[in-house]
């Protein structure tokens, strides 16, 4: 008898499930999905050169990881800090 149960159980979830209101979030375009690609991509770089400079004690490594750091740091103001599709004008964050 407890199996008929179980199932009406399942099929009541089920039915919850299908009948919430469905929250999504707007499709993206090709051109934003591939800006934040691009942004997290120099993000994550920054972080691993910023990290190298701070163990760095070498004069040479150290310089090498600067101009690095600066290079970063110019592509990623080249990107922007406003996505593409954003017409608001502002920018979530900072470039460092």
């Amino acid at each position: 008898m407890s199996r008929g149960w179980e199932n009406k159980s399942v099929q009541g979830m089920m039915d919850d499930h299908d009948n919430r209101p469905k929250h999504r979030e707007p499709e993206k375009s090709a051109e934003q999905l591939a800006w934040e690609k691009k942004k997290y991509g120099l993000e994550l770089s920054r972080k691993g050169v910023v990290n190298d400079l701070e163990r760095a004690s070498h004069p040479r490594q150290r310089a090498q990881l600067e101009a690095a750091l600066q290079h970063l740091d110019e592509q990623l103001a080249a990107l922007g800090l406003v996505a593409p599709d954003q017409k608001t004008g502002t920018g979530k964050g900072d470039a460092k």
